[in-house]
């Protein structure tokens, strides 16, 4: 069966982010993760496109405000 969370190595992998970016967008809002009983982070999938997203509109040149902005917007579970 198909896992349905990431761990935060796994999204960094997938995305090509740095561990730290990824830490960093979840503290400003931009995406969200649940933690395991022993505290570590799980992304679900759709957090893939959501980060896709935001490295686009940041090299177009909009604010992480703005990023924000646009992604509430759209529902939690869509990139």
């Amino acid at each position: 069966m198909l896992d349905l969370e990431l761990a935060i190595g796994e999204v960094s992998e997938r995305s090509g982010l740095a561990v730290s970016a990824i830490r960093y967008y979840e503290d400003k809002g931009l995406i969200t993760s649940t933690r395991t009983p022993g505290g570590q982070r799980r992304s679900r999938r759709d957090v893939l496109p959501r980060l896709s997203f935001i490295q686009a509109a940041q090299r177009v040149g909009l604010t992480l405000d703005e990023i924000g902005d646009a992604l509430e917007a759209l529902p939690a579970d869509v990139g």
